[in-house]
């Protein structure tokens, strides 16, 4: 039995879809971006690390299959009937040529429609302004199999922000790509980050109202952290960025919370970092904390989830 929260939080939402608990498994498909190979620029978002928010496996050697196969494992001791969503994580992975992404997609072959179903989805990420038509159609196709997540990274509303952190697409970018997954018949799933440099409260609130207009139907959003080997770590060292502590960040939240749609599931409140890559904000947020405060903070306004739409 889950507690009543002023917002629609994920498990709940994942056991009346598949009937029981369900764990993701992070997948690195060894997939790029056109940030970092000079089609849009060099070097990634400010924010991004060199493995672009991934789980380091291609490093590792393991082949794709193989991290699937020992990912099922893990999340089949958890006990009977657990399930798995493979997590294809790692940078933008429709951003490859239509036979790699056939390829990659093909891994899951084995493990689709067999009797025992460990396998409940698959949930791809790349940016709006990687997915082509031909993509889609792969994933439609898929989908007919297989639920499909597709996660798109809008992180704000504002163009101007996009450019100052080196993201380079639009929000017109992330408004066509959710029109066509969800036309495509696919959940899309958009992530947002609240305190990036320029963006402010106000950007936290029109990210969230941008969000609830493209009618995805799951929300991750987090807060601006600075990680090592990233652009935004010098800023940072310099003492030019501003970071949100957590009180703050749970009353940006709150705004963020009460303008997105009655609907939309959140996927996640905050995010985390391995703590040898993380340089702030410090102590690192604390998940359990920030959705108790969340509650709270709605609480004390009188408001929950759409509340401010």
């Amino acid at each position: 039995m889950h507690e009543a929260l002023p917002y629609r939080t994920l498990a709940p939402w994942l056991e009346a879809r598949f009937g029981g608990p369900v764990h993701r498994v992070a997948l690195d498909a060894g997939s790029s971006c056109p940030n970092r190979d000079g089609t849009k620029g060099f070097g990634g978002c400010t924010y991004c690390d060199v493995e672009g928010s991934g789980t380091g496996a291609l490093k590792s050697g393991l082949e794709l299959a193989r991290q699937l196969d020992e990912g099922l494992a893990r999340v089949a001791r958890r006990g009977p009937g657990v399930r798995a969503i493979a997590y294809l994580q790692s940078y933008s992975n429709t951003y490859v040529p239509l036979e790699r992404l056939s390829e990659v997609l093909g891994v899951l072959e084995p493990w689709i429609e067999r009797p025992d179903a460990p396998l409940a989805a698959l949930s791809i990420a790349t940016r709006p302004d990687t997915l082509p038509d031909e993509s889609l159609r792969l994933l439609e196709e898929l989908g007919r199999r297989i639920e499909v997540w597709v996660e798109l990274g809008l992180e704000s509303a504002s163009d101007e922000v996009q450019r100052r952190i080196r993201r380079f697409h639009t929000l017109a970018d992330f408004h066509d790509a959710a029109r066509r997954v969800r036309q495509a018949g696919l959940v899309c799933i958009a992530h947002a980050i609240l305190g990036l440099p320029g963006d402010g409260r106000e950007g936290a609130r029109a990210t969230a109202l941008e969000l609830a207009r493209a009618g995805v139907e799951g929300v991750k959003v987090h807060q601006l952290m600075v990680l090592k080997r990233t652009q935004l770590a010098r800023d940072w060292r310099a003492g030019a960025l501003e970071l949100l502590d957590e009180p703050t960040y749970v009353e940006w939240l709150a705004d963020f919370v009460e303008r997105l749609a009655p609907e939309q599931v959140l996927h996640r409140l905050t995010g985390d970092a391995d703590a040898d890559a993380l340089l702030a904000p410090l102590p690192a947020f604390d998940k359990s904390r920030v959705r108790a405060a969340l509650a709270r903070e709605l609480d004390r306004r009188g408001t929950r989830q759409s509340s401010a739409r």
